[in-house]
């Protein structure tokens, strides 16, 4: 524990609103704490995957863009 590596999920290539919902079914599946990466290609995610965090109770704990795509780190919250 503490230093398990985190789950990722590719999302390149897919348009809004696909990339949030790959990353909700993905988180469904990870414990409270743990932590998923986001990598998406669609400017759309910039706006949506914060929203998507904030309303579902996840924290965004960074978001950046690196060689052309946008990367989320995600810490899933308590279970609604």
């Amino acid at each position: 524990m503490g230093n398990e590596k985190p789950d990722t999920l590719d999302v390149t290539g897919l348009l809004c609103p696909l990339p949030v919902l790959r990353a909700r079914r993905k988180l469904d599946s990870l414990n409270q704490g743990d932590t998923l990466i986001v990598t998406a290609s669609d400017p759309v995610s910039v706006q949506d995957m914060p929203a998507f965090c904030t309303m579902a109770g996840h924290k965004l704990v960074i978001a950046y863009e690196a060689g052309g795509a946008f990367v989320f780190e995600i810490q899933k919250g308590a279970a609604n």
